[in-house]
C-alpha cells in the first residue's frame, strides 16, 4: 500500500483494526506516534487490485452497470442503471424489464456471487417485485 501524497519514505504495510457498514479503524507500520499519524492525515491509501482481499458481492461500478439481472423465478428484471450505496449494503436500481423499476439488495441471501461477465443470477425476496404492473400480468 502507498500514501499519496507521499507523506511517508516508504510505503505502508496496513491492518484493519475494526470494521463495520460506516467506517473501519486500519493500523500502518511505521505510523505509532501522533506526530506520524499528522503526517499521513488527508492522504489518500492505493492498494494494487491483487493485493485486496475482496470478497464474493465486491465488484466494480463499472463492471455491473448495464449488465442483465435474471431471477430464478420471475426471468429478466432489467439492466443494472444504477448503484445506490446505503449504509447496510449497496443496492443495485435495474430497469427494462416488464416489472419496472426493481431494487436489489447485494447481499446474500439474494446473491451468490457477482461473475466476471455475463449476466447475473439472483433469488429475488417476496415483495421486492411489483407483480401489478400492467407488463407483469403475464409473468409468474
Amino acid at each position: 500500500m502507498a500514501l499519496t501524497p507521499p507523506a511517508l519514505d516508504r510505503d505502508r504495510f496496513c491492518r484493519i483494526v475494526s470494521a463495520d457498514a460506516m467506517s473501519g479503524l486500519v493500523r500502518f507500520s511505521g505510523v505509532d506516534t501522533l506526530d506520524d499519524a499528522e503526517k499521513v492525515a488527508g492522504c489518500l491509501v492505493l492498494a494494487r487490485e491483487d493485493e485486496l482481499d475482496l470478497g464474493p458481492l465486491d465488484a466494480a461500478a463499472e463492471d455491473l452497470i448495464g449488465r442483465r439481472v435474471v431471477d430464478e423465478r420471475y426471468g429478466d428484471l432489467g439492466t443494472i442503471t444504477e448503484i445506490m450505496e446505503t449504509p447496510a449494503n449497496d443496492v443495485w436500481v435495474c430497469e427494462g424489464s416488464a416489472y419496472g423499476e426493481v431494487l436489489i439488495p447485494v447481499i446474500e441471501p439474494v446473491l451468490d456471487s457477482i461473475p466476471d461477465a455475463g449476466d447475473i443470477f439472483v433469488h429475488i425476496m417476496d415483495g421486492l417485485i411489483d407483480l401489478d404492473t400492467p407488463d407483469s400480468k403475464e409473468r409468474p
